[in-house]
């Protein structure tokens, strides 16, 4: 997807962790969790070829980490959007209640500003269990309250991630002016100290990851890097 990415040399088990659970399927997540939590190094060699791989360990302050050590990207979401919900205390709990009661983990969510004492809320989901949360909200449409429910299935989730996100400002404005440029719509935005991930429609995977990459220098050798990051300041 990216022609010109690079082999990271070192990366953080909590960078790891993050990438894992966001879409990059070369590690499980529990085996991250172990190595991290008994501080156990761990180097990831490549099948094909001969060399040093990289590095999965601790945060090293002599070190200086990037802003963003990489990008991983979910093909596997839908959104789900209940318009209209009445502003009541409890109604989260009425809204997620019966899908969690189905076992069914919900991922990222939004609730906007109450107007007219109404507003919207909307989360994903894993796209196979799109079908079945429908069914559950339609069902559940006149308790909850809300007047309309509408979903699609037609969404990917775009991550960046970098333990140097915590001492650098304007990542995130850095990701929205990135897919701006690019005309890409962003749908839902979700945080952490180390992540920043946005919905967007599945027709814009390719072209958002490409221009996530460029837009933060995931091209460069290290040396680069840190040098393109002193001179910026």
């Amino acid at each position: 997807m990216v022609p010109e990415a690079r082999r990271l040399a070192r990366i953080t088990f909590e960078e790891m962790l993050e990438l894992s659970s966001l879409g990059s399927k070369v590690l499980q997540i529990r085996a991250v969790e172990f190595a991290g939590k008994y501080n156990v190094p761990l180097r990831v060699l490549s099948t094909f070829k001969e060399g040093e791989g990289t590095l999965i360990t601790y945060e090293d302050a002599a070190v200086e980490a990037a802003v963003v050590s990489g990008i991983a990207f979910n093909r596997d979401e839908a959104e789900i959007a209940l318009v209209g919900v009445p502003n009541e205390a409890g109604i989260a709990h009425r809204i997620i209640g019966p899908v969690a009661d189905a076992n069914i983990e919900v991922d990222m969510i939004v609730q906007n500003v109450a107007r007219d004492g109404r507003f919207d809320f909307t989360f994903t989901i894993h796209r196979n269990d799109y079908r079945q949360v429908m069914d559950i909200l339609q069902a559940n449409l006149k308790r909850i309250g809300a007047e309309r429910l509408q979903g699609n299935d037609r969404v990917v989730k775009l991550s960046i991630v970098g333990v140097g996100m915590r001492s650098h400002a304007g990542v995130a404005s850095t990701l929205f002016r990135a897919l701006a440029e690019k005309h890409i719509d962003i749908r839902m935005v979700a945080t952490s100290e180390i992540k920043v991930s946005v919905v967007v429609d599945e027709k814009h995977l390719e072209q958002g990851v490409r221009a996530l990459h460029q837009a933060f220098g995931l091209e460069r050798p290290p040396q680069e890097d840190s040098l393109h990051r002193g001179n910026s300041g």
